[in-house]
Parts: structure tokens; C-alpha cells; sequence
């Protein structure tokens, strides 16, 4: 049972996101598709004029970036226990060279920057372990051991960074881990630096900040399938590493493809000014919830003068919005919060690190970059909130903004992960939502028929292409995607179409600054040249599901009834898991399946089982007939009463269309 339950996948998504390889063997387009294409002379044009653009006289990134290396690992390959590739710190030595025409040069030079690795010291008693993941983990020597803050996304790769600083500098104990926020790059290494018997003795502290283990463990559950789905996009999951293809995600090489775990915090911090000592380390707290995400703080050390912003300050502009999918950020929230950074501490700040990019040093350099950068978004905001009010809709805006030049000079505000384009769209979508006030929006056509009409109206399939053709030579790629959707959606079939759609999105992810813009334009090119799509493995970690309040996986369940299979059902079931000491009542009716706490008396069937049991049917990882012969699962009453609920139900496909209908 306890090795099966470790397996499951389908329908819980709850680290699905996270889950997924992204460093491993066998990376590259979907369906062996056709070989990428050069850089036309358009792109080569444009990036070549972004390169006129750049500051590079402002060397200050590689230096912060380089300062206080020590070691890294002298094998480039980090496997599984089973023997998979998590991480291969070869994979992005193509990044040495000079940039090709088929990146943007500003996006090559972060990616570059960003894919750096090893062990650095950023002050006394205070090191980092970078180009490892997507994120930093970070150890702070107290009077006996270390507090380590931010474990990474995989417990291989936590091992890994934690085996290279015991080499160097000697081992030592985890005393605590502190996770600054609810995503899981930043607490999925946990089990890979400390043990659960520690954690449980009180050896061993785990520190979050309030809220952490509901946000972690809800944010991307219920819409996870369709946020597993686009985040292969986003970060380019299935495309080669090289000049053609993946080399970023913008924050951080990529995701890396290992064990995924959760310990639950023992300690919560519940507001700013808060504050502890473990071996001998004094810690500061500043709360900053709705920020970056739901749960996240800062850490001030005031023994070192040295401060941790999280995930609130980056090398980059950061999502407002997600391309993934989420809930939408303030960001206004999170100006504010930089600002109150900045004045509880960057007078006293000789050393400012964060959980993704590099360090910054000297108190002059760090108050200056926390106000620009806190001014980024602070303009974002205001700007998209004055254009909107003068009756700008989302996608103009989104045309219209730019930072002014004293904050777009600064290579921390570039959009090498967010953008001003998407993230004032996200502003306007939190204020005013998906309408943009003209009547035409309020119930427009569907892809599919639009498109039918649309290539009818330029004269059939064949004229939109040649059409295009001409907008292609000329380096419109923009104009080319936006009338040959139409065609691959009237006519999915049609090949010229596809080839020369696939042909544009690439030129566009040629030119695009932004990591995330990058691999969702190669990612969407490659599918439509091999016409498939390949799922990723589903694996859940079991921790989370351990942590999940049993109410949020019947809210799962409850998104995955099919109303045509529950149509002309009405019933009650009572679920007992005797093991948590829970009892629900599961009722379906009116094509909606809902939930109650405790039993109800007339209920069809009764099921008691130890929630395990249950996720093992619910997940399908296991049949109903056969737990019951196994007398892990007993039912009570009307045994198909149990069978027309789970029956209502449809797992949704992980590779659902997204570049075609």
C-alpha cells in the first residue's frame, strides 16, 4: 500500500507543476521534430539593435555574480536514486560563448550570468550554493551548525549542495531550515538536508512564514492539470538545451527533475519585527503576504548586517501574473513592501541576497537598487491605473508601457522573467477582469468557428498563407502568428500553414528578451512541426498529499465531474478514514458534487478506509473491487452508490491542444 500511494499521479495535481523533468535524459523537441531554423536576417537585425541598446559597460552583475566563489561539483551529472539524470551542470556550457543570433543578447547575458555554479561566500558566516536549480539555497553558520534557508526544488540536488559546503567547509549540523515562501523551489529539497526523526525531536526547527503550509499545499491544486500543461511551455520542459532551443527560464537555469518533498513547518512567523535566535544567530522578520506569493517574508541578520529578501527582489522584472497560470499578484502590495525594505533596513545593509540571481554588496549599492527596483513596480501599477482610466484597454496598455529610462537602464528591471507587456496586462485584469468594455468581447466567437470565418473573409486558407509569406520576408512575425492562427485552427491539417507558423513563432522566441516568451514561442513551433505532444510523467510528492486538508481533494473531485456522467444522479455517500479521525458526507446532485463535514443519516453507502486507501481509487491507482477484496476499503450500504460518484468523474488529459484546436 505505502509503495503504491508513493506512485500516484492522474488526477492529484498538486505538485505536478514542480514535479516534472526538467534537467533529464532525453530532453528535446516533441515527436523528433524537423531541426530548429537560423535566424533570419529580421531577427538577426533586431537583436543586433537590442545590442546597440545594452549598458554593458555595467559590469556590476558579473562581478556580484563571480565575488566569493569557492568550489563546485567536480561531476557534472547529479542522478536519482533510480539512476535519472536530475541535473547536469554540462548542459548549458554552450552559454560560455559569445551570443548567437538566435537569442537575444540581453537574455543571453542574464542566462549566462544565471548559470553559474557552485559554492560562494557572500559575507562571514553566510553562504550560497547557486546554479544548482532554479533557485538558490543558502547556509548561515550559527555557533555549532548551519540554518539553511530556501532548500531548493529536489532533495537530490539539497544533498548535493549540502555534500559540497561539508567538503569545504566542513560538516556541521542543520540546526534549521527556513523556507521564505509557499513555492516549491524553495522547501522541495527539504528531506535532503534533514531527517523527519530530527524534525520530530525538536533537533531540528522548520521556520515559514503564516500561511506557508495552506498555500503550499493549495495553490496549484485544483487548476493543476491546465497549470502542469502550460508550464512545459513556460519553461521549455521539452525543448533541447542549446542557442536554438532552452537555455533559461529567466530566474534560474530550469526546474530541476528530482524527488519533490514537504515537511510541514514547526515554527510560524506571524508578523513583521518578529524575531528568534538559533545557535546563537539572531533572525529579523518582515511578513510580506500577497506579494511574490500568498505566504512569503524577508530575513534581516543584524550580527552581519545582512539581508534576505526572497523572492520580493530579483536580478529581473518578476510576474505579476504568471504565464503558468495563477491567482493575479499586487503590485502595488509589492512596491509597498520593498519601500517598508527599504526603510527598516537598507540603512543597515552591507549585504543583500535573495532565494534566485546574486548578491549585491555595499549599503549605497543596495538602497539604490531596492528603490529602483521597488519603483518598478511601482510604475507598472500606476501607469497601467492612469492609462486605464483614460480608457486604454489591457492590450494597449500592454502596447504603450514602458519604464522610464532611469529605472529600464538598470539590468534588474529588464524582463528577463516577467515583462511590462504581460504584467500590466495582469494590473488591468486584477482591476477591471477579462472585459474590456466593448460590446464585441461580451460574447465573441470561439477559436475554432472565428477562425472559420476569419480565413474565409482573406479568401480561403491558401491566400491568408501567401499573405503571410509576404509578412514573413518583411519580418512582421507578430502579423504572420496572428492570421495564420486562424488557419491552423480552421484547417489544423494544413501543412504550409503550420510550417510557416512554426517558422514566425520561432523567429519570435529568437527576439524575445523574456526566458518564459522564449521557450512558450519555441515550445508552441515545435509541437505544430511534429504535430505531437508528448505528456510528462505524473509523479505527486507524497508529503504533499500528506499535508492536503482532505476538504481541498473533494474540491478536486468536485472540479472533475463530468455533468453528462452525473446527470441523472442524486445521492449521498458517507467516507469515515478512521486513521485522521475524519468523516465526510459526499453528495451529488444537479450535475455538482459537493461536501460536508460529518456523516448524514440516509446516506446510500458508507465507505471506511484510511484516507490512503481512498487516494489510491480516487487517483487510479488502484480498483474499487480490489481494495475491497483486500479489506483495505469497506462499504456499507449500496455499494453502487460509491461506483456513480467515482463513475461521474473524468481525469483531464495532461496534453491537452494549445497551439492547435
Amino acid at each position: 500500500m505505502k509503495g503504491m500511494l508513493r506512485r500516484i499521479g492522474c488526477g492529484l495535481a498538486a505538485t505536478v507543476l514542480w514535479s516534472a523533468g526538467a534537467m533529464g535524459e532525453g530532453g528535446g523537441p516533441a515527436g523528433g521534430a524537423t531541426a530548429p531554423k537560423p535566424a533570419t536576417e529580421s531577427t538577426v537585425a533586431a537583436n543586433a539593435a537590442v545590442a546597440a541598446t545594452l549598458p554593458v559597460d555595467d559590469r556590476r552583475d558579473e562581478d556580484f555574480a563571480g565575488r566569493g566563489f569557492i568550489a563546485t561539483m567536480s561531476d557534472p551529472v547529479i542522478k536519482s536514486a533510480d539512476g535519472r539524470v536530475v541535473w547536469d551542470f554540462s548542459a548549458y556550457d554552450f552559454l560560455k560563448q559569445p551570443a548567437p543570433p538566435t537569442v537575444n543578447p540581453s537574455l543571453w547575458r542574464t542566462a549566462a550570468i544565471l548559470a553559474r555554479h557552485g559554492l560562494f561566500k557572500v559575507a562571514d558566516h553566510i553562504y550560497q550554493v547557486r546554479g544548482f536549480d532554479i533557485s538558490n539555497i543558502t547556509f548561515i553558520e550559527g555557533e555549532t551548525g548551519w540554518i539553511v534557508i530556501d532548500p531548493l526544488l529536489s532533495t537530490e540536488m539539497a544533498s548535493a549542495a549540502y555534500d559540497l559546503v561539508s567538503s569545504k567547509l566542513g560538516l556541521k549540523p542543520i540546526h534549521a531550515v527556513i523556507y521564505t515562501h509557499s513555492h516549491a523551489d524553495h522547501y522541495g529539497g527539504v528531506r535532503g538536508v534533514v531527517e523527519q526523526a530530527d524534525v520530530d525531536s525538536g533537533k531540528v526547527k522548520i521556520i515559514a512564514p503564516e500561511g506557508f503550509t495552506e498555500h503550499a499545499v493549495s495553490e496549484n491544486v485544483i487548476a493543476g492539470n491546465a497549470m502542469g500543461r502550460r508550464a512545459t511551455f513556460m519553461f521549455g520542459t521539452l525543448l533541447p538545451k542549446g542557442p536554438e532551443g532552452q537555455l533559461s527560464t529567466g530566474i534560474g537555469p530550469a526546474l530541476s527533475a528530482g524527488t519533490v518533498t514537504l515537511i510541514p513547518p514547526t515554527d510560524s512567523i506571524t508578523e513583521t519585527g518578529q524575531t528568534m535566535v538559533i545557535d546563537g544567530v539572531t533572525l529579523e522578520f518582515q511578513m510580506t503576504p500577497g506579494t511574490e506569493a500568498p505566504a512569503e517574508m524577508n530575513i534581516f541578520l543584524p550580527q552581519w548586517n545582512a539581508l534576505c529578501l526572497a523572492e520580493n527582489a530579483n536580478g529581473s522584472m518578476h510576474n505579476v501574473l504568471t504565464l503558468r497560470g495563477a491567482l493575479v499578484r499586487d503590485a502595488k502590495a509589492w512596491a509597498d513592501y520593498l519601500g517598508e525594505s527599504a526603510r527598516l533596513f537598507a540603512d543597515r545593509t552591507d549585504v543583500m541576497f535573495t532565494s534566485h540571481f546574486w548578491p549585491r554588496w555595499g549599503r549605497d549599492e543596495i538602497k539604490d537598487y531596492i528603490t529602483k527596483h521597488r519603483d518598478a513596480y511601482r510604475y507598472l501599477h500606476n501607469e497601467t491605473v492612469r492609462l486605464m482610466n483614460e480608457g486604454y484597454t489591457g492590450e494597449e496598455i500592454a502596447e504603450r508601457i514602458a519604464l522610464p529610462p532611469v529605472l529600464a537602464r538598470e539590468w534588474y528591471n529588464k524582463g528577463y522573467y516577467g515583462t511590462m507587456s504581460h504584467n500590466s496586462k495582469a494590473v488591468y485584469q486584477r482591476y477591471m477582469g477579462w472585459y474590456d468594455g466593448n460590446p464585441s468581447s461580451l460574447n465573441p466567437l470561439p477559436p475554432e468557428e472565428a477562425a472559420k470565418h476569419y480565413v474565409e473573409a482573406f479568401g480561403g486558407a491558401d491566400a491568408v498563407v501567401e499573405k503571410a509569406r509576404v509578412a514573413f520576408a518583411a519580418g512582421d512575425y507578430r502579423w504572420v502568428a496572428e492570421i495564420l492562427k486562424h488557419v491552423v485552427f480552421a484547417e489544423p491539417e494544413h501543412a504550409a500553414a503550420r510550417e510557416l507558423l512554426a517558422d514566425a513563432y520561432e523567429q519570435m522566441g529568437y527576439q524575445a528578451e523574456s526566458a518564459p516568451w522564449r521557450n512558450i514561442y519555441l515550445s508552441g513551433a515545435a509541437e505544430l512541426r511534429s504535430g505531437q505532444r508528448i505528456p510528462l510523467p505524473r509523479s505527486v510528492a507524497i508529503d504533499t498529499v500528506r499535508a492536503m486538508d482532505t476538504a481541498l481533494l473533494f474540491d478536486l473531485m468536485a472540479v472533475m465531474v463530468d455533468p453528462a456522467k452525473a446527470a441523472d444522479k442524486a445521492l449521498t455517500v458517507n467516507l469515515v478514514f478512521p486513521d485522521r479521525d475524519e468523516a465526510f458526507a459526499l453528495t451529488l446532485a444537479n450535475s455538482v458534487l459537493g461536501h460536508e463535514t460529518g456523516t448524514k443519516d440516509g446516506a446510500a453507502a458508507t465507505l471506511t478506509a484510511n484516507r490512503a486507501a481512498f487516494l489510491m481509487v480516487m487517483s487510479g491507482m488502484a480498483k474499487m473491487p480490489d481494495m475491497i477484496a483486500a479489506e483495505a476499503i469497506k462499504i456499507e450500504g449500496d455499494p453502487q452508490a460509491v461506483a456513480a460518484i467515482f463513475g461521474a468523474l473524468k481525469r483531464p488529459s495532461a496534453d491537452f491542444a494549445i497551439v492547435t484546436p
